[in-house]
């Protein structure tokens, strides 16, 4: 038996990234308060756009930061 909490999930965070070039444009996911993205959550769409912003982090995104959400 794993003796390790799960992972929750908190609809309260977001994990955004902002765009480096256009104002306004951003891509975000629901995060628990330390930026932890449960991929299984999220729908196959938004699983792509994840994993393409953290690859293009100083290229076209900037680093992520999370917000409280509300």
């Amino acid at each position: 038996m794993n003796s390790r909490p799960m992972p929750l999930m908190c609809d309260d965070y977001e994990l955004r990234f902002e765009s480096l070039f256009q104002a306004g444009r951003a891509l975000a996911f629901p995060c628990d308060k330390h930026g932890g993205v449960l991929l299984d959550s999220l729908s196959e769409k938004a699983r792509q756009n994840y994993l393409f912003a953290r690859a293009v982090v100083g290229r076209d995104y900037a680093s992520p930061i999370v917000l409280r959400r509300g």
